[in-house]
């Protein structure tokens, strides 16, 4: 078993990208934004473990895993409906509505 004192590597997550990484394990272990350096603490798989976002968590995982996910502090994953639109480009230019 790991102790509290063990490393980890850190892992950037982008706003909006998968942040909770389950190993594939053992199914039993989820971290937020690092992976034990050596190892799941729950079964000692190495290289296991996906990036998931609490709400895909949700489709499918355990009570115990979406627990354990939930107290580590994830949000939901959240986008904007619709991405922003840059009004400067190509706008201006007239549009044919079939070309022969």
């Amino acid at each position: 078993m790991m102790s509290d004192s063990s490393t980890f590597w850190s892992m950037e997550c982008s706003p909006g990208e998968p942040d909770l990484f389950v190993c594939m394990d053992c199914l039993g272990e989820v971290f937020r934004a690092k992976l034990p350096v050596e190892g799941c603490p729950g079964c000692g798989a190495v290289s296991m473990f996906e990036a998931f976002t609490l709400e895909s968590l949700q489709d499918w995982a355990t009570p115990e895993l979406l627990a354990k996910a939930q107290s580590l502090g994830a949000q939901p994953q959240s986008q904007p409906s619709t991405p922003p639109v840059d009004s400067s480009s190509s706008n201006d230019a007239p549009h044919s509505a079939e070309s022969t």
